[in-house]
């Protein structure tokens, strides 16, 4: 995964909090997937648009259909982390990001993980992504 300012990818630099680590310092497992969603609203914010807006304006949700995360090494209380999220595919109702956790002080690859969203409407019923946000994703898997 490239780290370049392609609009598809998305750095965003995280610092453990104490309250985020398990009794033996080490990170739980569970917040890496919080860091991923932090990684995908700020690279759909850098792709021109908010999540929030996608809901509210749109009334399109992206819901989790699936999440795998593969945990490589420790992260630990006060250590900075890239959050590096990617853009991996986009169809009418589906769209998939990927995801490396990496530690910024020696550049180690903490976890890496993917998401496969499902596009609903407000009842969770599967719906097409409205024309601005397709155009968007497809836009930036080509660049």
């Amino acid at each position: 995964m490239s780290g370049d300012n392609h609009p598809a990818v998305n750095e965003t630099r995280i610092r453990v909090r104490y309250a985020e680590t398990d009794q033996m310092g080490v990170v739980y497992h569970s917040n890496h997937f919080i860091w991923f969603e932090v990684g995908r609203v700020e690279l759909l914010r850098q792709m021109g648009f908010s999540y929030r807006d996608m809901e509210s304006k749109d009334n399109r949700f992206i819901a989790v259909a699936e999440a795998t995360c593969r945990y490589r090494a420790p992260v630990r209380y006060d250590e900075e982390v890239l959050v590096r999220t990617r853009l991996k595919s986009a169809r009418d109702s589906v769209v998939h990001f990927g995801y490396e956790l990496v530690r910024l002080s020696d550049g180690t690859l903490l976890a890496e993980g993917e998401t496969t969203h499902i596009v609903t409407d407000p009842q969770m019923k599967i719906a097409v992504l409205p024309d601005k946000y397709l155009n968007a994703f497809r836009a930036a898997l080509r660049e």
